[in-house]
């Protein structure tokens, strides 16, 4: 039991101890690891403004292969539920609007090649207004739109 107990310590100690070389060494310095994302377009106050600086264009067409799902009522507009769904080939972003907020762009989704067109999340809405998902594959940028009514506390305000 001490013998196991020693190695332990033993084992602990040299790992320690290589970590502690190793960084002293330079070979493990830490840095910042930040994604990159389109902050002008995060900050852009209009849809059109908002598509611009992401997708380089503000023209969308409407399209059936494009599916959101959100709430007719949304009785808490912090918490809102949105899945967005496309079976359109070559999908490589997929972002979610909503068009009543001061900044509309909420979530722009980058997608490896071969993933599914799927993604699902709560989004905050100031109000009743109009919830778009924008699908970007190849060179066609389609979109879908829903309205979703915000309540205060579910009264229908």
């Amino acid at each position: 039991m001490i013998d196991e107990k020693r190695r332990i310590l033993l084992k602990g100690s040299l790992a320690a101890g290589a970590v502690g070389i190793a960084v002293g060494a330079g070979l493990l310095t830490p840095r910042a690891v930040l994604a990159a994302w389109p902050e002008s377009a995060f900050a852009a106050k209009s849809v059109d403004e908002a598509l611009s600086a992401l997708l380089g264009t503000s023209t969308r067409e409407a399209s059936e292969n494009v599916k959101i799902k959100a709430p007719d009522i949304a009785e808490n507009g912090a918490v809102v539920p949105v899945t967005v769904e496309s079976d359109v080939p070559g999908i490589s972003s997929i972002s979610i609007i909503a068009a009543g907020n001061q900044t509309p762009l909420i979530a722009s989704f980058e997608l490896g090649e071969g993933a599914l067109g799927f993604v699902s999340t709560r989004i905050k809405m100031a109000k009743t207004a109009e919830v778009i998902a924008v699908v970007k594959a190849g060179d066609k940028v389609l979109s879908a739109a829903k309205e979703v009514k915000v309540t205060i506390g579910g009264c229908g305000g």
